[in-house]
């Protein structure tokens, strides 16, 4: 079993980007700043919440965390738009109110929507940014190969297949009730996103299969990805994200990377 592992990949990209911290500091005084807007006390939120918090400590970017009611969460936002000293801004979701999800992402500024979820977007999503960067690292290439996307959520799924089409790869779009046994049949590379734990079993998957999971969800207290725990002690002909540290650390990393751009933009604006 071959590991795409993205933490070996996330060293030199952190170190790169401490390094354009530094410079915006020092040359420019910008000091490159977050703000993370929180609704809902979600213990996958807290944690990733927690992670941002850390790396930006670590790269000198300054993470601001402000929690608010649904019914704040537009004027937060408002008053960061108008902030010159804030250069990014995302929503924590899920909101406490997923109904007025698109309202609230969508009161965020293009130019600081790090995120890419709002309607304008200057910035790709962060979570398929890292699956791209994943596989580039990898030297997996999905141009002319079958790629299956399991899962259409707003945060992976669907802006990946955007993504990867932009790219010239038209990949099988599914979800968590389609017949995954009949899609995934000769997959090259699958990807996955649900936050079902356990939705992609061994007998889903073809031999010798490329295997990206990006999805998270929370089961008796643990994160838990769509991954069955069984393909890693069944499957030796695979390559695969590992069950810690495959997305994930590039994701953040894909993030910061937005945040970065929005502050040398407004260095180079000045």
């Amino acid at each position: 079993m071959r590991f795409l592992n993205g933490a070996d990949l996330a060293g030199y990209m952190k170190e790169r980007q401490a390094r354009q911290v530094r410079g915006l500091r020092q040359a420019a005084h910008v000091f490159p700043r977050l703000a993370i807007i929180l609704t809902d006390e979600h213990p996958a939120s807290l944690k990733y919440i927690q992670l941002k918090q850390k790396y930006g400590e670590d790269i000198l970017v300054d993470v601001v965390v402000e929690q608010v009611s649904v019914d704040q969460a537009i004027t937060t936002i408002e008053r960061h738009n108008q902030d010159p000293l804030t250069h990014g801004t995302i929503v924590q979701l899920p909101i406490a109110d997923p109904s007025q999800t698109d309202a609230v992402l969508r009161a965020i500024a293009p130019e600081k929507d790090v995120d890419g979820l709002g309607s304008n977007q200057f910035f790709d999503p962060a979570t398929p940014t890292a699956i791209l960067w994943l596989m580039a690292g990898y030297n997996i290439e999905p141009r002319a190969k079958k790629v299956v996307v399991i899962g259409q959520g707003r945060l992976v799924g669907t802006p990946l297949v955007r993504m990867l089409q932009d790219s010239g790869v038209e990949p099988i779009i599914a979800n968590r009730h389609s017949d995954l046994v009949k899609v995934c049949e000769d997959a090259d590379i699958i990807i996955t996103a649900t936050g079902h734990p356990g939705l992609l079993t061994s007998d889903i998957i073809p031999q010798k299969a490329v295997v990206i999971d990006a999805g998270v969800a929370g089961e008796g207290g643990v994160l838990k990805g769509d991954v069955a725990d069984d393909v890693y002690t069944t499957r030796d002909d695979l390559t695969i994200t590992p069950q810690k540290g495959g997305v994930g650390p590039l994701t953040v990393i894909a993030l910061f990377d937005a945040v970065i751009r929005a502050a040398r933009r407004v260095a180079e604006n000045r």
